[in-house]
């Protein structure tokens, strides 16, 4: 069980209309006892595509301890609706860049010697749903060339978005790779820091001090090592007191997660030098 973004449903405003139903096409939602009901966690992907369909405003998102969602488990059922419903999940994943989830429906649909129309160029530009400013974007993912001289100033983000309570775990750019978990005033201080921190690495940043619900920062570090498979955990923070918190939160996170991963701890001055880099047992 990790805490993740899932749907909530309204036993209140929910009329039983089933209309959410046909619009969820991972088979996440059923009518029982003339109320739609989640009837599984690890059928519902968390991204709503049910929840503009509700005439009832009944359906919203939460975040709540779930089981992990099962992308080939959810084929099961999409794959029993037909074509139509195999090819509007598809899209679904594509537009919310969930190309880690992409990938193995499109392995099961080759396991099972389904064949569908799908092809990832030709999918329609991302739907908007709700805030644009939280939508997964992997920017690793685009075609690699070369650079002029100012791309190569301004950025090494591979990734939207990047803080912490925002970012998913389930998104395909933490998949196997180093995470840098950065206290939000790092990269003010420490001017070389895309060039020779951030490059190839993803990024979740956070402040002990000021950010509310660290329960859920917690949570969130545990899943990106569980279920995302991180290899590799660094932590950036300033030599200020109140962003040692940050370095405490991953510590508790790795020794609560099932797996075990190789964690570093970088110390930033606040006139930009490093003043301490250590491996953490």
């Amino acid at each position: 069980m990790t805490k993740r973004k899932i749907i909530k449903i309204s036993e209140e405003k929910c009329n039983g209309c089933g209309v959410c139903i046909p619009n969820c096409p991972e088979g996440a939602i059923q009518v029982i006892d003339g109320k739609a009901r989640l009837i599984s966690d690890i059928f519902c992907d968390g991204l709503g595509a049910c929840i503009g369909h509700c005439p009832q405003d009944a359906i919203s998102t939460e975040e709540r301890e779930a089981e992990s969602y099962n992308e080939k488990k959810a084929m099961d059922n999409i794959i029993k609706a037909g074509n139509k419903i195999i090819l509007a999940h598809l899209n679904h994943l594509k537009d919310h860049g969930e190309h880690h989830y992409l990938k193995q429906a499109l392995e099961v649909l080759k396991e099972k010697n389904i064949i569908v129309p799908f092809k990832e160029e030709k999918i329609a530009p991302p739907q908007i749903c709700g805030c644009p400013g939280v939508k997964t974007i992997d920017f690793s993912k685009e075609k690699k060339g070369k650079k002029t001289e100012q791309e190569v100033r301004i950025s090494h983000l591979g990734q939207w978005p990047v803080q912490l309570h925002l970012v998913s775990p389930n998104a395909s750019y933490f998949q196997k790779n180093n995470v840098l978990l950065v206290e939000d005033c790092v990269a003010y201080a420490l001017g070389d820091f895309h060039k020779d921190y951030l490059q190839g690495k993803s990024l979740a940043i956070a402040c002990p001090k000021l950010d509310t619900d660290q329960e859920s920062y917690l949570q969130k570090l545990i899943a990106l090592i569980n279920d995302a498979h991180i290899t590799s955990l660094t932590v950036m923070t300033m030599e200020v007191p109140c962003c040692r918190g940050l370095l405490a939160l991953a510590q508790q996170a790795v020794s609560q997660a099932k797996v075990k991963i190789p964690m570093k701890s970088i110390v930033v001055g606040i006139k930009g030098t490093i003043i301490k880099e250590e491996i953490i047992p």
